[in-house]
């Protein structure tokens, strides 16, 4: 049976949070355990270095978000974990797509344009200004990152389907090129569904409102933020709408339906925010405890995780290594024997 190919990076650069988890990663390690589907994840550190170059928060944020995937249940028997920066094939391959990838395609990226429009905006007579290579070349290494083992499908959300489209074009540019079936046309899937949680002031969960809510803190800083969380001036008894509120969003998000419809229930019946908050803090303390608990248990054993990154090195780079292969025949840069 041909297994469907999934591929799914996560950016180094923060520590998850509930929004994450409730996002992407719940759905991504129940789609690691369906035997039919070939995942792949990755640590996406070499795309980190873009908007970040504090070292030791890029180190911080690799272990972090490896250990929470793995104690929330990654299972790396079926799906393929490994760090990007561990496969050399992948900037090898990000070159040679660079060499067939219009420039214009580049200047059509939303973050680059955004940038230009800002500095546009600021006055500045330099519209490159502080727009590094990186920036600008981001979308060819996340197309060499989806091509490199050739994907099916590539869950994304809405601001990242242009660069699945952009993937195509260079996938399509390259095998016309040099005349060859090498690269599977990859398909962004956008998942409606998806939760996108509210953080601790109502906007959605994000690092960068400073408004989250970290999948892992402690039982007292975890009752402290749900303790943060914005809610109106409505009194004990007074109705209250379950849809407008955080509190309830994130109850949902990790309840059962008739948990989530006891609790829409009692703000009809005018349950105070006080109650609301201690019952959404005992709920996430005991869905996350054991967790928490592995979670711990990981970050004071690091060789584990290293060990763990190194065998889904070793089996991604196996993935990659006929195609990289059949590749550098096909421009010119294969052995001469």
């Amino acid at each position: 049976m041909t297994k469907t190919r999934v591929l799914t990076g996560i950016t180094t650069t923060g520590t998850p949070h509930l929004g994450n988890y409730v996002g992407a990663i719940k759905p991504a390690i129940a789609a690691s355990q369906d035997p039919s589907v070939q995942s792949f994840y990755f640590l996406a550190d070499l795309h980190s270095l873009i908007k970040c170059q504090d070292p030791r928060r890029v180190q911080e944020s690799r272990l972090e978000i490896a250990a929470t995937w793995l104690a929330l249940g990654l299972d790396t028997d079926n799906a393929i974990f490994y760090r990007q920066s561990d496969i050399p094939e992948i900037p090898e391959l990000t070159w040679l797509l660079s060499c067939v990838c219009a420039k214009g395609l580049m200047n059509r990226a939303h973050a680059y344009k955004a940038a230009v429009a800002e500095n546009e905006a600021a006055g500045d007579q330099d519209p490159d200004k502080g727009i590094t290579m990186g920036l600008f070349g981001y979308p060819v290494l996340m197309a060499a990152d989806i091509l490199l083992f050739n994907a099916h499908k590539v869950p994304v959300g809405r601001d990242q389907i242009q660069h699945i489209e952009m993937a195509r074009d260079m996938a399509g540019r390259f095998n016309h090129l040099y005349k060859g079936d090498f690269f599977t046309q990859p398909e962004a899937v956008v998942d409606e569904k998806v939760e996108v949680l509210g953080g601790l002031d109502g906007r959605k969960m994000s690092k960068s409102y400073n408004n989250t809510i970290p999948l892992f803190v402690s039982e007292k800083k975890l009752l402290k933020l749900v303790r943060k969380i914005k809610t109106n001036s409505l009194e004990p008894g007074e109705p209250k709408d379950p849809d407008t509120c955080t509190l309830f969003q994130i109850y949902s998000a990790f309840a059962t339906v008739e948990e989530s419809e006891a609790m829409r229930q009692q703000y009809l019946e005018g349950i105070g925010w006080g109650e609301v908050k201690n019952r959404v803090f005992e709920y996430l303390n005991a869905y996350l405890r054991e967790p928490r608990e592995r979670y711990l248990a990981l970050m004071e054993d690091p060789g584990h995780i290293e060990a763990v990154l190194e065998k889904g090195a070793e089996r991604a780079r196996a993935e990659a290594a006929s195609l990289m292969d059949r590749l550098r025949h096909a421009v010119g840069l294969g052995r001469f024997i």
